[in-house]
């Protein structure tokens, strides 16, 4: 299904090779995290949510604000998301620096979250200059969340400082 997929979106045959970026499964189930800042329900995997929670209170604590802006996304979601780029005039080239292809994004293991603060530009580079962000990189680990996505990152997708998923190690 991936290859039929990846084939009408023009994604090289050797995407999952070249890349390296593993394969991710939709979770069979999904709890609500609540709304995101665009007034859209918002889903994790139980494990992921009870930590997010405590996390997203734990930096409420220290006054820093942590907001939703994309956690799950099904295989179709990513597809529509890139077909939209396409239509844009983007080339899947330059959409698969800050997409991974259907099938390859952490948000469809229903574990990753793009987050974003007061005051700051939904998934801009601009994060990295918040509060949020500083207190995340200190932070974060202590609850099972890394960034996928720094600068220089092993499978070549663009700097994502919002971009941070839960690891169950």
């Amino acid at each position: 299904m991936l290859n039929k997929i990846h084939t009408e979106l023009g994604i090289p045959i050797s995407y999952s090779e070249d890349c390296g970026i593993p394969t991710y499964t939709e979770p069979f189930e999904l709890v609500s995290i609540g709304l995101d800042i665009f007034g859209r329900p918002q889903k994790l995997t139980r494990e992921a949510a009870e930590k997010w929670s405590s996390m997203q209170l734990a930096a409420g604590e220290n006054d820093v604000s942590l907001y939703v802006v994309s956690a799950f996304r099904s295989v179709d979601y990513q597809t529509t998301l890139i077909k939209k780029k396409l239509q844009k005039g983007q080339s899947i080239e330059e959409i698969l620096r800050t997409n991974a292809a259907p099938g390859h994004s952490e948000h469809h293991s229903g574990r990753a979250l793009d987050l974003t603060t007061l005051n700051c530009k939904p998934l801009s580079e601009e994060f990295e200059d918040t509060d949020a962000f500083h207190w995340l990189s200190e932070n974060a680990n202590k609850y099972n969340f890394y960034m996928s996505f720094p600068i220089q990152n092993e499978w070549s997708i663009d700097y994502e400082p919002w971009h941070w998923c839960y690891s169950r190690t």
